[in-house]
């Protein structure tokens, strides 16, 4: 074997190495966790840091790492068809290329992506130098390609200025923890967490606040004991009082402020203003986003706001607690009776479900998917899709879960069976009997 040969086969393993170089680089630094990227980055990293200024421009990246890689696969090709002539004469190209398919998509291809796959993060910290110095050098070549691509994409109406991501950045967060849910390493828990806080940007003070026929308000013309009973039987921090008419509220009380008063006053109740201690109402329209909500609760450093439509007519309220509640879930109150749950299963494997039940809370409890655009109550999802208010004992099919109308006082439902479809997750919820 001559030294030609031998330089043409060492050019050759060493052209398939870079290939390789040039597969995985490509694998690894298109699927690097950019957060990942991101916090090493803080913490000082700097190949962490070359990673992110590289990856910045994938357009670029991907341009010179392809490009690189079908220069040396060609070149290897070449020289080993060269290689196989001497040898094989015309035979020689059909060897080479079936060879060179082998060698190159085991060594070249499979062999370096799989490792990248595996270490991606590892592997992209260790050859973005390389890939940062090919890059540049390649820079002009792919500019050149680039605008060309585009000048023939532009033929089929695809513009540069559209090529944005089809995802929105909480979108993709949602995504990312929903796949980690399935696979196992999320916990529902801190799933639905997550979602909460991406979902206050999308939710409405509406969507999350008591409505005003579960509020408790109390007279202010009442006299001092009653309204000091009345607002220590609330069993709420703040009170709202009214005048004249329960929608027209005028204060809200500070029930820690009236039991300190009283205190002071060692519970004489001659003279005892209590009027005097509420505070004035705040209101705040019911299309207030939760995310600006709670910026308007930290700027005037309260946590209670009464809600109102268009018409300024009021529609309930809203409290720090109950945005809280969104992300983390409902807390039942101290006070609240353990088998007072909204949400109870039954043997059968159906639920019997208050009809205020929010229909967030149910696909919280329960890991279900029912849709809440159009209601934010499970009744008003059922109302929604009957098109019309059932009778009690009405049953309907909705999204693959069957929905039984159990009570229905005057309007309002009150209280419904749900059925899950079969394939449809189960969760210990408190199991009671049905209303009768």
């Amino acid at each position: 074997m001559d030294t030609t040969l031998i330089l043409l086969i060492v050019a050759i393993a060493i052209l398939l190495v870079i290939s390789g170089f040039f597969s995985g680089s490509e694998t690894a630094l298109t699927a690097v966790s950019r957060a990942r990227m991101h916090h090493l980055e803080r913490e000082g990293n700097k190949a962490a840091a070359l990673v992110n200024a590289l990856t910045s421009d994938r357009e670029r990246m991907i341009g010179a790492l392809l490009l690189g890689n079908t220069f040396v696969n060609i070149l290897a090709s070449s020289l080993a068809t060269d290689v196989l002539a001497a040898r094989y004469g015309t035979q020689a190209i059909a060897i080479a290329t079936f060879a060179m398919t082998a060698v190159v998509l085991v060594f070249a291809e499979v062999l370096p992506k799989t490792l990248a796959i595996a270490r991606t993060d590892r592997f992209a910290l260790n050859v973005v130098g390389l890939a940062r110095l090919f890059v540049a050098l390649l820079a002009p070549i792919v500019a050149a390609v680039q605008w060309l691509v585009w000048r023939l994409l532009a033929l089929f109406g695809v513009r540069e200025e559209e090529s944005g991501e089809l995802v929105e950045p909480h979108e993709e967060i949602r995504g990312a923890v929903a796949l980690h849910h399935k696979e196992g390493s999320v916990e529902r828990e801190h799933r639905d967490m997550i979602g909460g806080v991406l979902d206050l940007s999308e939710l409405t003070v509406a969507d999350a606040m008591v409505h005003r026929k579960n509020m408790i308000t109390v007279e202010a013309t009442l006299s001092p004991q009653e309204l000091f009973d009345a607002v220590l039987a609330a069993n709420h921090t703040r009170v709202p009082i009214w005048k004249d008419s329960p929608e027209n509220i005028v204060g809200v009380l500070n029930v820690r402020e009236v039991v300190r008063e009283y205190a002071e006053r060692r519970g004489v109740m001659t003279g005892f203003d209590i009027r005097a201690l509420a505070s004035e109402p705040w209101f705040v329209p019911d299309t207030t986003m939760l995310e600006d909500q709670i910026r308007a609760f930290r700027k005037r450093r309260a946590r209670f706001a009464l809600v109102v439509d268009e018409y300024g007519a009021l529609q309930g309220l809203i409290t720090l607690d109950d945005i809280l509640d969104e992300i983390l879930g409902d807390f039942p109150e101290e006070h609240d009776a353990v088998n007072r749950g909204s949400i109870r299963r039954q043997p059968d494997g159906s639920y019997i479900v208050d009809g205020a039940t929010p229909v967030r809370e149910l696909n919280r409890e329960l890991d279900w998917n029912l849709p809440d655009e159009e209601a934010t109550t499970i009744a008003g999802l059922v109302i929604h899709e009957a098109a019309t208010i059932p009778e009690a004992r009405q049953r309907f099919a909705f999204y693959g879960y069957k929905f039984e109308i159990l009570r229905r006082q005057r309007n309002q439902i009150t209280a419904l069976r749900i059925t899950p479809p079969r394939e449809a997750p189960t969760a210990p919820v408190q199991t009671a009997a049905p209303p009768a």
